[in-house]
């Protein structure tokens, strides 16, 4: 009997990153994988994921190699990396989610994905600089929802509730859970999977194998690596972010805000319906 074999591909959500192990990072992937099935044959996984990774690398990079491995399962979570550049445009992120997602789904593989919460306000920004991003996630959410029920995947709702709020899921960077956040991540998963009859193992243990980072790790890890972390990822974004919260201002000075939701609420639909569109056959 062959084993399953299960592909993760996305950001540094998947890599694994808040929850190191000695060789590097795990991540609720990994943790997902070694649950997948309860039979000898046990799992073969793979993780192509990327720190930084945005929807245009996993189109064009990790989605080429994932379909040559003919995955069984394979998860896309992928897009906060692109709320976080200069270059956001909800036409193109869609366009690639689809092309990504529909890639899988014509190779048979089941397909796993999750929206996720809203960087601006786990990084506690100001509202006004917190708003724009907020917006941003919004939308990729929303075209993750839609484009989850097209293709039937096991879709998680990871963008708001309890495990949000809960500081002690989550890392000092405010932007990747930690160890227990993501074991919660592969529980959820795993649930759903089982709920499909496509996990068959035990679920992993929510119970994190390490102590907590303590107050002063934690601290330091900001003042060093993860301030450049950050700094990396927001280099090219800064610029327009200002502009963003001083239109952001003059539109709530003027009691216009609501016209911003608008444009992006806007903006998703005639992305979806684009999509619905090119899937349409030709008239004549």
């Amino acid at each position: 009997m062959s084993p399953l074999r299960f592909v993760a591909m996305g950001d540094s959500l998947t890599e694994g990153i808040g929850d190191p192990v000695a060789e590097g990072w795990r991540g609720w992937a990994a943790l997902l994988a070694a649950g997948l099935t309860g039979d000898e044959a046990g799992v073969e996984f793979h993780n192509l994921a990327v720190s930084g990774a945005q929807t245009s690398d996993v189109l064009h990079r990790q989605l080429p190699a994932a379909l040559g491995l003919r995955p069984a399962i394979v998860s896309v979570v992928v897009g906060v990396n692109d709320t976080l550049r200069c270059t956001f445009d909800i036409h193109a992120v869609a366009a690639r989610l689809d092309q990504i997602y529909s890639s899988c789904a014509q190779q048979g593989a089941l397909l796993l994905t999750a929206c996720l919460p809203d960087p601006g306000a786990m990084l506690g920004l100001p509202g006004a600089l917190a708003r724009p991003l907020a917006r941003r996630q919004r939308g990729v959410n929303a075209v993750v929802h839609a484009l989850s029920e097209r293709y039937g995947a096991v879709h998680l709702h990871a963008a708001e509730g309890d495990w949000v709020a809960d500081r002690d899921l989550w890392s000092a960077d405010r932007l990747h859970p930690g160890e227990r956040g993501h074991r919660l991540l592969a529980a959820r998963f795993h649930a759903l999977l089982a709920a499909r009859g496509a996990a068959a193992g035990s679920p992993p243990s929510p119970e994190p194998q390490l102590p907590q980072p303590t107050r002063s790790a934690s601290i330091w890890w900001l003042a060093t690596a993860g301030t450049g972390w950050v700094a990396r990822r927001c280099t090219d974004l800064l610029p327009q972010l200002l502009t963003l919260a001083a239109d952001e201002v003059r539109h709530q000075m003027r009691g216009s805000s609501a016209r911003l939701d608008l444009i992006a609420s806007h903006g998703v639909a005639t992305a979806l319906a684009a999509l619905s569109a090119a899937e349409q056959p030709d008239a004549a």
